[in-house]
């Protein structure tokens, strides 16, 4: 069963990691905790993803009051675990949460073009891509698509 956990001083130290070929689209246990930390004035918060008492990945969100919605900032799931369904599962209670608490109406985040896991898993929750006009390019940079979901 999956569940979420806030990341405490019990349960951060972990030794959770994608594959190789994944590393260059999601960010690994150090930098999603470093992320919290900096983005901890706008409500960031830090999941470990569990399989029963098994951790098997983790996810940040975190708000943005400036544009009224909430961003979901990483999700990964470790090499071990992956295909299991465990990272849609979480996602999906990610988003459950997000809607229940209801501060915003909607979610944003972005992936890494070429990442076709990502997408998919969410596009199955629901959300759609989205462009903005003050886009812009950064050729040292790789491409996020970004994605939304209407959480009303």
């Amino acid at each position: 069963m999956i569940k979420l956990e806030k990341i405490t001083p019990d349960n951060w130290r972990n030794n959770l990691a994608v594959r190789e070929d994944q590393r260059n689209f999601v960010a690994d246990s150090t930098c999603i905790l470093a992320r919290a930390y900096a983005y901890r004035e706008q409500g960031s918060k830090a999941f470990m993803i569990y399989n029963d008492d098994t951790p098997v990945g983790m996810a940040l969100i975190y708000e943005e009051p400036d544009y009224e919605e909430y961003e979901f900032s990483q999700l990964f799931i470790d090499a071990r675990y992956q295909g299991r369904g465990f990272g849609l599962e979480a996602a999906k209670q990610i988003v459950d949460m997000l809607r229940e608490e209801g501060k915003y109406d909607k979610v944003c985040l972005c992936y890494i073009d070429g990442n076709d896991a990502a997408r998919n898993l969410y596009e199955k929750l629901g959300f759609r891509h989205v462009e903005f006009e003050d886009e812009e390019e950064d050729d040292e940079c790789p491409e996020e698509i970004i994605m939304q979901l209407k959480l009303r």
